[in-house]
């Protein structure tokens, strides 16, 4: 098999493309990595020198891509089907591009802040910037809330790299700061992604490891 993904079965990043692949039906073999034993950690640092999943390995093109939204531009150019993730329109392109980055950046990164802090020991908790995080979630959110009003995907009617990047930030999202009714547009959209079958098959198949999640 040409490609293998190397993930953990929790990192939202690994969803993200995870829910790529599913989409193009892109055959692959997944590999976990476990950065907490020597061996896994070692061997995956020669791919991902910085220790970041997830990494995708194509043996066929000898290349090891690294990036959640660089893989799916990759796979999406390389090993796609008949859909493609980004338009081939240029002004739609940067559209989801920009929409794929927006739910990175700033949906995906306080929350992860949030979470890391919970992990870290007593006594180097970080509670103003936990405060800080979460007056950024909550101005992305009501942004991606608005942005959804009519609209059935990030871009419309079309499923793209985007919605890739918003089913695992807003899932983990709705989890550290549930949006109750205040976001009745992105409580829908997340409703759609979790009901769309490739990220259905991720949150299934992530199952047995949700009691490590500390958020």
């Amino acid at each position: 098999m040409s490609l293998t993904l190397h993930f953990h079965p929790l990192s939202s990043y690994c969803h993200k493309v995870l829910v790529g692949l599913y989409e193009h039906g892109v055959s692959f073999e997944k590999k976990i990595v476990d950065l907490s034993d020597e061996a896994s950690r070692a061997a995956f640092l020669k791919l991902s020198p910085m220790g970041k999943m997830p990494a995708l390995r194509d043996d066929a093109r000898d290349e090891t891509v690294l990036e959640s939204s660089i893989i799916l531009e990759y796979v999406d150019r390389h090993h796609a089907g008949e859909a493609r993730l980004v338009p081939a329109d240029p002004d739609r392109a940067r559209e989801c591009r920009f929409r794929d980055r927006f739910y990175d950046l700033y949906v995906q990164g306080p929350m992860q802040a949030i979470v890391g802090d919970k992990l870290r020991p007593e006594g180097q908790r970080d509670p103003f910037g936990v405060d800080q995080s979460r007056a950024q979630l909550a101005t992305a959110c009501a942004v991606a809330d608005a942005q959804m009003r009519g609209r059935t995907w990030a871009l419309g009617d079309a499923f793209t790299m985007a919605d890739c990047a918003a089913a695992p930030a807003l899932f983990y999202a709705s989890k550290v700061a549930p949006f109750g009714d205040a976001r009745p547009h992105l409580a829908a959209y997340l409703d759609r992604l979790m009901a769309r079958p490739s990220f259905a098959r991720v949150l299934e198949e992530a199952k047995p490891y949700w009691s490590l999640f500390p958020g």
